[in-house]
């Protein structure tokens, strides 16, 4: 029997008009498609009426699926010769774990390909109005994931190198540690004065941008009971959030610090 293909697809931010041509292609071919939680289910309507779907479904704290289960799964329909789109919210290789299932398809000699997608650690910014970098404001930026304790001795991510070392910090699941993550950027020497945005659900008609301080945006977040999925952006490029912002269904939230608001008119 013929090994069929895997395609690690990037399903994009929550929008599915984000989604890539490529990818769309893929996804209407498919014999078995399996997918994450954040992929908007309209894409999963593309798909050929007799196509398996397969929810491979992760929340903080109750995996439906294990990652060496989900490797498994694409590694076993693949060798029974079918197609199959391994369907990742954002893009596959940014923390999506896309590196993990391709090694395991290498490792079972399955051809594979990887489709990118709109990595949320962009678009949210983008559909909130801040752009990651600037001429006036920002020519850096980095990418975290706040998965760890940002005040463990251990945490791979190196908070107090990055709190200083590049202008626009984007941290991707980080809002059950926000708290700790503000402590640590401030302790680090980030001023408390830098401005944060923090998009919930971004893309999508449910999007809201509460914006504030490191000084304030604890307390701003608690009061707009802000929820995953979110993105954090900290950084002066967060001052054009209120004049660029552009998408109809972001709720912009008043700046939770008037002198902010002032000073980014």
């Amino acid at each position: 029997m013929r090994v069929g293909r895997v395609a690690l697809v990037g399903a994009g931010p929550g929008d599915p008009g984000l989604l890539t041509v490529r990818g769309l292609e893929l996804i209407r071919a498919a014999d078995v498609i399996v997918y994450d939680r954040l992929v908007n289910p309209e894409l999963l309507d593309e798909a050929r009426p007799d196509a398996l779907r397969i929810s491979a479904a992760k929340r903080p704290g109750a995996h439906r699926l294990s990652q060496p289960q989900i490797n498994e799964l694409l590694v076993i329909h693949a060798r029974q010769g079918r197609e199959v789109v391994r369907l990742k919210g954002g893009d596959p290789f940014v923390f999506g774990r896309g590196g993990e299932e391709a090694e395991a398809l290498v490792a079972a000699g399955v051809p594979f390909e990887v489709v990118p997608g709109v990595s949320s650690a962009i678009a949210a910014p983008a559909y909130a109005g801040i752009p990651v970098t600037d001429r006036r404001y920002a020519s850096s930026f980095a990418v975290v994931t706040a998965t760890e304790e940002p005040e463990r001795s251990d945490a791979r991510v190196r908070w107090e190198r990055l709190a200083t070392s590049v202008d626009t910090l984007v941290v991707l699941m980080g809002v059950a540690r926000l708290s700790s993550i503000v402590a640590t950027l401030e302790r680090a020497g980030r001023p408390a004065a830098t401005p944060v945005a923090i998009v919930v659900r971004a893309t999508t008609a449910a999007q809201r941008t509460v914006v504030g301080t490191l000084g304030t945006i604890v307390e701003a977040a608690e009061a707009a009971a802000v929820e995953s999925p979110a993105v954090i952006v900290v950084g002066e490029v967060v001052r054009l959030s209120e004049k660029l912002s552009w998408f109809a269904g972001d709720g912009l939230a008043d700046f939770a610090d008037a002198d902010l608001e002032a000073r980014s008119t």
